[in-house]
C-alpha cells in the first residue's frame, strides 16, 4: 500500500484518456461494474460515519466519480453508434433487455422518472442543505475558535489539543464549504445525461436509418433500447451517489451510525408500534387489502411487545430514600395536590441506563443508593448545603451503562461506566500507558483507562488511582453538586438551613429575618459564597455579620464581602502553601484603579465594563502568570483590593474557572502573603 497514492493519480489521468481512446467492450463491462461497485461503497459508508469528516474527501470522490461515469457515456456512445445491433456490451444489454424487458418506451419512461428523482428531489435538497450548512458553518467558526482560545487560557486544554481543535473547525468549514460546490456536480451530471440519452437516441436513429438502411421501429428497438440501457447504467449509481451526499450534508446532529440511530429513535415509542400495527391488522382483515397486511400488522405488534418486554426494569430496585413517589392515577389534574406534584422540580435527578440498574439494585449488592445519600451528607458537612433528596430513575433514552445528573430539571454532566472494570486514573506525573479503554475521568478531565480487575495492582504500582465504577459516579456527583453548590440552594433548602439555625439560635433569626434583610436578601448572599466554593457551614457567624452591616446598607455584594472578611480565616486557610505561605498573582495599583472606575451598573448588579481587547489582554498576562505560578508548584491564586474583588472574581471566571479570588482585606494578620507576579498593561 506505499505507493497506492501513485495509483489513484494514475486512475484519474486514465479517467481523462478513458473519452477519447476507444476500448473493447469486455472493458466497457468492467468499468461499469467498477462504477456499480465504488457507488454502493460510497453509499453505504455515508451510513455507518458518525461524523462528515470521517470522509472529508467526500467532494473530491463526487468530482472524480462524476467524471468517471461521464467518461463511460461517452465510451458506451461509441461504442453502440458504432456497432449497433453487433454492440457486445452485456451490462447495457441487461439492462436493456432484463431490467426493462426488452420495450424501449418502458426503458426511457424509467430512465426519465430517475432523472426526475435525482434532478428534483434528491439533488436539489441535498444542494440546499449543503449551501446552509456552509454558511451557518462559515457563521460560527469565529465563535468556536473563541471557545477554544478560552479553553486554552483557562488551562482546561493543552496547546497541542488547542491546535487539534482549531484545525478540525478550520476542516469542518472547507469540508461544508467543498460540499456546497461539489453538489453542484452532482446536479450538472444529472442535466448531462438527459441530454446526453437524447443526443444518442436522435443520433442512433439517423445512423441506423441512413447509414445501415434500417427502418425507423428497427432502429428505434436496436440503437433507443441500447441508449436506455445505457442511462439506466449510469443513472443508478448516480442515485446512489446524490443519495450518499444528501446523507452526509444531513446528518450534523447525529452522534451514531444511521442504523442504530433509526432504529434507536423510531422504536423508542412502543406506543406507535402498537397503534401502526393494530391498524394494519384491522385493514388487512376488514378491508380487501390482501393478508399480507395484517401479518406486517402483527410483526409489528410482536416487536413493540418484545420491546417494550425487554425495557422494563425493576422499579424497586430504585426505591428508598432517594424515590419520590409515583404520580396518583385517576383523573389528571383533579386536586391542588396532583397540581403540586406537577409544578413540583426535583432539585437534582440522575437518571441511568439499563445497564447499571445492578448498581442501584441492593438485592444484587448494588450500592448507588447508599452513595448518594453519602454524597449529600458530604457536601452538607463540607460546604453546609443541605441538598434535597436526590430522585434516581431509569431511562431508555441513555447507553446501557450511561448516567446523567439533572439540576432543577436541566442536563448538566453526564458519563459511561463500565461496571465490570476498574477506573485506572492518572493523577498526572505518570507516562505509563496501560492496556485498556482509555477515557477520561469525569470529575477532574484527568487521563484515565478502563482496566481488568487482574490489572489493579500493576496499575497501583504504577502510581495510577484505581477506583471501581460506584465511586467513579459518587465522585464525579459530589464535583457536579459543588460546582452547582449556589444553583441547589432554593427557598426550600434555604428554609431547611434556616429551621435548623432557628432551632439553636432562635433570637438571632428572629432579630435578622426579616427586621433587617428579606429572606431572598440573605438567599443571595449564601449563593455568593457557594458560587465562590465557600462553605456557609458557620451560618450563626454569617446571620451575625448580615445582622451586624444590614442595617446599613441592602447591597447584595457589599454584604457578602463582609461576610467573606468575617470568614477569612475559613477561606484563606486551604490556600497555604507547604511553605506556610499564600503565594498569589496581584494586579498593578493603576490597573486596580482602572478597573475600579470601569465599574458599572447592569441590571440589579455591579459589572466590570471594558474595551474588549483591554480585558483580553488582562485575561492573557493573568493566565501566563497563574501558569508560572503553577510551574513553581503554588496553587493558583489572585489577590486583589477589596473594592473590585467581587466584580473581577466573576471577570476571571467566565475565563479561568476555579481560580481563587481574594482581598488583601481578607488575609489574616499572622499569615504570610507572597506576592509572585504583577499584572500590568
Amino acid at each position: 500500500m506505499k505507493h497506492w497514492d501513485v495509483g489513484v493519480s494514475l486512475l484519474v489521468v486514465a479517467i481523462v484518456l478513458l473519452m477519447i481512446i476507444p476500448i473493447p467492450d469486455y472493458m466497457l463491462d468492467l468499468f461499469q461494474i467498477l462504477n456499480l461497485t465504488l457507488s454502493m461503497i460510497l453509499l453505504f459508508s455515508t451510513l455507518y460515519i458518525r461524523s462528515a469528516l470521517e470522509i472529508s474527501s467526500f467532494p473530491t470522490l463526487i468530482l472524480i466519480m462524476t467524471l468517471f461515469r461521464l467518461a463511460l457515456n461517452i465510451t458506451s456512445t461509441r461504442l453502440i453508434l458504432i456497432e449497433g445491433k453487433n454492440f457486445g456490451g452485456r451490462v447495457i444489454r441487461t439492462f436493456g433487455e432484463f431490467v426493462v424487458k426488452g420495450d424501449y418506451v418502458v426503458g426511457l419512461i424509467i430512465f426519465i422518472i430517475l432523472v426526475i428523482i435525482q434532478f428534483i428531489v434528491i439533488t436539489r435538497g441535498a444542494e440546499r442543505i449543503a449551501e446552509v450548512a456552509a454558511r451557518f458553518t462559515l457563521d460560527a467558526m469565529p465563535g468556536k475558535q473563541m471557545s477554544v482560545d478560552a479553553d486554552l487560557n483557562a488551562g482546561l486544554i493543552t496547546e497541542e489539543e488547542a491546535r487539534r481543535r482549531r484545525e478540525e473547525i478550520r476542516r469542518e468549514a472547507d469540508f461544508y464549504g467543498a460540499m456546497d460546490g461539489a453538489s453542484r456536480f452532482v446536479r450538472g451530471d444529472a442535466i448531462a445525461s438527459i441530454i446526453i440519452t437524447f443526443v444518442n437516441i436522435i443520433g442512433g436513429l439517423i445512423i441506423g436509418a441512413v447509414k445501415h438502411g434500417l427502418s425507423f421501429s428497427e432502429a428505434a428497438q436496436i440503437y433507443t433500447l441500447l441508449t436506455v440501457g445505457d442511462g439506466l447504467v449510469s443513472q443508478i449509481p448516480a442515485l446512489m451517489v446524490s443519495t450518499a451526499t444528501g446523507i452526509i450534508v444531513s446528518r450534523a446532529a447525529s452522534k451514531e451510525n444511521f442504523g442504530k440511530e433509526v432504529i434507536t429513535e423510531l422504536g423508542r415509542e412502543t406506543k406507535v408500534l402498537y397503534l401502526t400495527g393494530g391498524v394494519l391488522v384491522f385493514l388487512g382483515l376488514f378491508t380487501p387489502l390482501p393478508i399480507t397486511t395484517s401479518l406486517v400488522g402483527g410483526l409489528l405488534l410482536f416487536t413493540a411487545w418484545y420491546g417494550s418486554r425487554g425495557a422494563q426494569i425493576p422499579q424497586e430496585a430504585l426505591a428508598g430514600a432517594e424515590e419520590t413517589p409515583a404520580a396518583p392515577t385517576g383523573p389528571v389534574l383533579s386536586s391542588p395536590e396532583e397540581v403540586a406534584e406537577v409544578i413540583e422540580a426535583d432539585t437534582v435527578e440522575v437518571e441511568i441506563g439499563y445497564g447499571l440498574i445492578p448498581l442501584a439494585d441492593p438485592s444484587q449488592g448494588g450500592d448507588l443508593l447508599e452513595r448518594i445519600t453519602m454524597v449529600r451528607k458530604q457536601i452538607a458537612f463540607e460546604m453546609g448545603l443541605v441538598v434535597s433528596p436526590i430522585r434516581v430513575r431509569d431511562s431508555i433514552l441513555l447507553k446501557p451503562n450511561e448516567y446523567l445528573i439533572k439540576i432543577r430539571g436541566a442536563e448538566v454532566a453526564r458519563y459511561e461506566l463500565v461496571p465490570n472494570r476498574l477506573l485506572a486514573i492518572n493523577p498526572g506525573g505518570v507516562q505509563a500507558k496501560l492496556p485498556g479503554i482509555p477515557t477520561k475521568e469525569p470529575a477532574f478531565g484527568l487521563e484515565a483507562f478502563w482496566i481488568d480487575e487482574s490489572r489493579k495492582e500493576e496499575a497501583q504500582n504504577l502510581g495510577f488511582t484505581v477506583v471501581d465504577p460506584p465511586t467513579v459516579f459518587a465522585t464525579h456527583l459530589t464535583e457536579v453538586l459543588k460546582r452547582h453548590a449556589h444553583e441547589l440552594l432554593g427557598a426550600r433548602e434555604f428554609e431547611l438551613l434556616v429551621e435548623g439555625l432557628r432551632h439553636r439560635v432562635p433570637k438571632l433569626v428572629e432579630d435578622l429575618i426579616p427586621n433587617v434583610l428579606k429572606e431572598a436578601e440573605v438567599r443571595r448572599v449564601l449563593q455568593n459564597l457557594l458560587r465562590e466554593g465557600v462553605s456557609i457551614r458557620g451560618l450563626p457567624l454569617i446571620f451575625e455579620t448580615l445582622l451586624e452591616h444590614g442595617e446599613k446598607t441592602k447591597d447584595i455584594d457589599y454584604l457578602t464581602e463582609q461576610v467573606r472578611r468575617a470568614l477569612k480565616r475559613q477561606i484563606v486557610t486551604p490556600l497555604k502553601a507547604s511553605d506556610g505561605k499564600i503565594h498569589a498573582v496581584a494586579f498593578d495599583s493603576e490597573l486596580e484603579k482602572k478597573i475600579a472606575e470601569s465599574i458599572t451598573e447592569e441590571g440589579d448588579q455591579r459589572v466590570i465594563a471594558m474595551n474588549p481587547d483591554v480585558l483580553r489582554e488582562i485575561i492573557n498576562k493573568l493566565s501566563q502568570e497563574l501558569e508560572n505560578l503553577m510551574k513553581k508548584g503554588y496553587s493558583p491564586v489572585v489577590i486583589t483590593s477589596g473594592e473590585i474583588r467581587p466584580y473581577l472574581s466573576r471577570l476571571i471566571a467566565r475565563f479561568v474557572p476555579n481560580v481563587p479570588v481574594i482581598a488583601y482585606e481578607e488575609i489574616p494578620e499572622d499569615f504570610v502573603l507572597q506576592v509572585e507576579s504583577v499584572v500590568r498593561l
